[in-house]
């Protein structure tokens, strides 16, 4: 695991993205994510009405785009696999970026708000500082960030092919504020459950001191 360095990280794991397009679209496209929906939409209208930009970053096959949009908000979605972007275009008609989290090249200060869902979690430890100051600078000044991440105790590695970072909630506090941002809320999911079986750590960030 010492030995893994960004590229390996990054391409084993968005290798394996690109050969699931089928499996992971049907598996994940009817997930109920609506408190995530909520969390991100409500901390962007404490700021003003919408509609609101949105980077939904890790966008996958656009799931998430296709229901932001249908709310009217201005939309683009971000994906490292090549194969998700492509599904994503396609099933929203909307912007797709095709980037990868190490080589981020985004536009200063564009965005409302950043939807990341399950996906931060994929950015080896030692590079989130850095992408999270990149996600900061593009978002406008009273931007807000939610994320959902699987938590655990720091550990990380490959998931088989996958690199996985499990960061329990005091170390994901530490890398928002380092990066400039300010806590709304957090939660954890699946909702109603005891917090044993509550794998997500949910958390929603402004740039605003407020």
């Amino acid at each position: 695991m010492k030995n893994t360095t960004p590229d390996e990280a990054s391409y084993r794991t968005l290798a394996h993205y690109d050969g699931s397009l089928e499996g992971f679209w049907s598996g994940t496209k009817d997930h109920d994510v609506s408190q995530n929906y909520a969390a991100l939409i409500s901390a962007m209208g404490d700021r003003g009405h919408g509609p609101f930009s949105i980077l939904d970053v890790g966008c996958g096959p656009g799931r998430d785009v296709m229901y932001f949009k249908s709310l009217g908000h201005s939309v683009t979605g971000l994906d490292g696999s090549q194969q998700f972007v492509e599904h994503a275009r396609e099933l929203t008609g909307c912007e797709i970026l095709h980037q990868d989290f190490m080589a981020l090249d985004l536009p200063g200060q564009t965005f409302d708000g950043i939807f990341a869902n399950a996906s931060l979690f994929h950015i080896p430890s030692h590079e989130l500082a850095r992408v999270l100051a990149e996600f900061a600078a593009t978002l406008k000044p009273d931007g807000v960030l939610f994320s959902s991440n699987p938590r655990g105790n720091n550990q990380e590695g490959f998931q088989g092919e996958r690199y996985c970072c499990y960061h329990d909630y005091d170390t994901w506090f530490e890398y928002m504020t380092a990066a400039g941002f300010t806590e709304i809320r957090h939660y954890y999911r699946p909702k109603g459950l005891p917090r044993d079986q509550q794998p997500w750590l949910a958390s929603v960030w402004s740039l605003s001191q407020t």
